[in-house]
This record gives structure tokens, C-alpha cells and sequence, in this order.
């Protein structure tokens, strides 16, 4: 018997299919090994006996899981890797506008020429930029979104094209669009409460729409006060950090839609419905309120208190991916503590995090990262949401691809649990 054997002969020396072998790996039932040159998989073949000898696991394969075979994000353990490539060093060098490239075509200078600005056409920030502009005054930028996302659809006849290069010039497009049609964030005296400015160095100068790179046209919609340039840099790092995470709820949402051939617009619209619910995207802004509630770090010990008497769990903490730490709140939360080491929002944070320690609770995920972040930048409300979101899209696109050149449809069963019709009836 070899020492290796492939996932084909692993699943039929098991008896199950490949999506349940890939379900026990992501469950730690079974050890993936990556042959020479990365792309197949391989098992060690005593385990994979050793597992037959035993039985399936208890918990049948697939319960509450869906497993897709993807070329674009690995997590394996506390490490998150883009098409083999660390995240985090990713994050600590590289623009997003990059890893975007890697994603979608494997090629870290694949989403366009090297300096040149992601832009929309003219139409399509008209239609964006009024549609948002009929929404209430206090909206959130991630309902926003939801609502430029469809109207910078309608603006592009040629969203209907799939193949990889028309999908990566729309994504290019749509997510520049995204950024340029949210509205300037309101001025500096109209700041809500807990929402200051690190005042350590000037404001890096705000770019046009259509003009600089992702990260500091997003910056720009989202400082009131102008984004210093080492903000600029830490939102930078976090595009990259939230570009994919292999399949989130959002993701496996875009994906279905891919599947069926929705085009790229579509999809995003798709992942941005599924990205605000409290258990993803939007537990940031749960974050931010905590954090916000917190003037002090003296203040931290009962803004978490008053949480946990109330029976809520504790917004950005804990993963249900990673077993011990976040690496992305790691990376980001290390780049805030250089950057703005005598900032009081930062303090509060700090603070949180030891509350949430003394009472033996998770460590804090990207989504406490990202709501430390937008208080020590002061930033507006919300302004977490908006960021995983833009960063997302980027993932979600990646994703479409890998449906567009498979070209099957993601059609799960259900298990039908109500009550059995009597018998003779129609």
C-alpha cells in the first residue's frame, strides 16, 4: 500500500463521497496534505484505513455543512492563506487592489495595469450616487450600499458577459463605484459622541472619485476629519485582510447565486443581504457601540457587565473558525497599537479586551479589530460594516469566477420534517 493515496481513492476506501471527505477535513477528522506543485490533495493513507477501521464519525459528514472544492482561500488551523500565499504578509505590504488580482486570475498584478485608479463610468456614479441619496439621512453605509450596488447594475449593459475578463473589469468597476458613490461623511461638528480623530499628523489629502487607490477613497467617505495617512495604511491592511474567508455565510450565498449565472453585480448584491447579520459582517457595528459606550477605560468593566446581565454574548469575540486567535485581529489590532499608541479610543479597546480575559471569554475576532479601528480613526457609524463589505466584494467576485467556469448548479436537499399526510390522501 503507498504511503499517499489521492481524494478519489481516500473517499472510495471510506465509502463516502468527496464532499464528505472534505467535510472531515474541515471538521479535523482527517489530515490534507498538498502534493508537489500545490493543487491536489492528498491523504496519508494508514489514516485514512485507520478511519475506516473506526467508523464514520458520530456526527454524519455534511450535518450543517456544505463543502465546495475552491482554488482561492485556504484556512488551515490559525493561518489563512490566498491561493497560497500568507494573508497576513499580504496585508502588511500589498494593496488590495493586488490581492484582488491574485484572487481572480492568480496573479497579483491581474486586476489591471500597475497605478491605475479602479474607476466606474460616469453613468454609473450618477445612478449610484442618486439612489443613495433618496435614502434617510442616518442611514449606515452598509445600507447604503445595498442600495448603489443594483443601481450601478442598471448602468452597465454588458453586465451580463461572464467571461473571466469581462467579470474582472465589472468587479473592478463595481467595487470602485461602491466606494465613490457613498456620500462625504459629515462635517467634523457634527461627529457623533465616542467618534474622535487621532490628531498624531496631518490629514492625508482626500482623493477625487476615481482617483488614488481603493483605500484612501473609502477613507475619505468615512472620516469626518480627514484621514491621517497611517489610517489610510491600517484600512488598507484590512481590505486585504477581509478580502475572502473561504465560505462564509455571505459567500456560500454569492456563490449559489453565481451558480445560477447571476451576474457580478447580482452576486455582490447577494453577498451584501447576507453580510449585515449580527453573526458576520455586522458584528462590527456591534463593536462599535460597545466600544462607544465606553468613554474611559475605567469604563470598560460595565459596558461589558451591563452585556453579559442582559444575556448577549459579546460582539467580536470568538471565531467559529479558528480554535485560539484570530490572525487578521492579531495583524490589524498590532498595527493600531504602532500607529496610535497614545490614543484613548485605542485605551478603551485595550481595556475591553482585558475585561473580556479576566472573565475567561474568547479572544477578539476581526470584526473588534475593525470597530477599534473605526473609533481610533473616528470614523462614522457603521463604518466597520462598510469596509468588510468593500473588502468582501472582492471575495464574492473571486468566488462568481470559480461558479462561472464550473458551470454546475448549487442545488442543496432539504429533509422533510413536517407531518405525514394520512393515508389516501391526494
Amino acid at each position: 500500500m503507498s504511503d499517499w493515496i489521492g481524494a478519489a481513492e481516500a473517499a472510495r476506501r471510506l465509502g463516502i463521497k468527496q464532499a464528505s471527505l472534505y467535510s472531515y477535513v474541515s471538521r479535523g477528522v482527517l489530515t490534507r496534505h498538498r502534493a508537489p506543485g500545490g493543487r491536489a490533495s492528498l491523504f496519508s493513507a494508514a489514516e485514512v484505513e485507520g478511519l475506516a477501521r473506526r467508523g464514520r464519525p458520530r456526527r454524519a459528514p455534511g450535518a450543517g455543512e456544505i463543502v465546495i472544492e475552491t482554488g482561492l482561500t485556504e484556512i488551515s488551523g490559525d493561518r489563512l492563506r490566498y491561493r497560497g500565499l500568507d494573508a497576513i504578509e499580504l496585508a502588511a505590504r500589498r494593496a488590495p487592489e493586488e490581492v484582488a488580482g491574485l484572487l481572480w486570475t492568480g496573479s497579483l498584478g491581474g486586476a489591471g495595469p500597475a497605478g491605475t485608479p479602479w474607476r466606474a463610468t460616469g453613468e454609473a456614479i450618477a445612478a449610484g450616487a442618486a439612489a443613495q441619496a433618496a435614502l434617510p439621512g442616518g442611514t449606515l453605509p452598509l445600507e447604503r450600499l445595498q442600495v448603489i450596488v443594483p443601481a450601478l447594475a442598471a448602468a452597465d449593459p454588458l453586465r451580463l458577459h461572464l467571461d473571466r475578463p469581462a467579470v474582472v473589469a465589472a468587479g473592478r468597476s463595481l467595487i470602485a463605484g461602491m466606494v465613490d458613490c457613498l456620500p462625504p461623511p459629515p462635517a467634523e461638528g457634527n461627529r457623533p459622541p465616542g467618534t474622535r480623530p487621532p490628531g498624531r499628523m496631518p490629514p492625508a489629502a482626500a482623493p477625487g472619485a476615481g482617483t488614488g487607490p481603493i483605500a484612501a477613497r473609502l477613507a475619505a467617505r468615512l472620516c469626518p476629519s480627514g484621514a491621517e495617512p497611517a489610517v489610510v495604511d491600517a484600512l488598507r491592511a484590512a481590505l486585504v485582510l477581509l478580502a475572502d474567508h473561504e465560505l462564509a455565510a455571505s459567500t456560500f450565498a454569492a456563490r449559489v447565486a453565481a451558480s445560477m449565472r447571476a451576474d457580478p453585480y447580482a452576486v455582490v448584491a447577494t453577498g451584501l443581504g447576507a453580510v449585515g447579520g449580527s453573526l458576520h459582517g455586522g458584528a462590527s457595528l456591534g463593536a462599535e457601540v460597545l466600544l462607544r459606550s465606553a468613554e474611559r477605560p475605567p469604563d470598560a468593566a460595565r459596558a461589558v457587565g451591563e452585556l453579559l446581565r442582559r444575556g448577549e454574548r459579546l460582539p467580536g469575540f470568538g471565531h467559529f473558525v479558528y480554535r485560539t486567535l484570530d490572525p487578521r485581529a492579531v495583524m490589524l489590532l498590532g498595527l493600531l497599537r504602532r500607529v496610535a499608541p497614545g490614543s484613548g479610543r485605542l485605551a478603551v479597546a485595550e481595556a475591553v479586551i482585558g475585561e473580556a480575559r479576566r472573565r475567561a471569554l474568547p479572544e477578539p475576532n476581526i470584526d473588534f479589530a475593525l470597530a477599534a479601528l473605526a473609533c481610533v480613526a473616528g470614523m462614522i457609524p457603521g463604518a466597520g460594516e462598510a469596509i468588510f463589505a468593500v473588502a468582501r466584494a472582492v471575495g464574492w467576485i473571486a468566488h462568481a469566477l470559480e461558479e462561472y467556469a464550473r458551470g454546475t448548479p448549487i442545488r442543496p436537499r432539504a429533509i422533510y420534517t413536517g407531518p405525514v399526510a394520512p393515508a389516501g390522501a391526494p
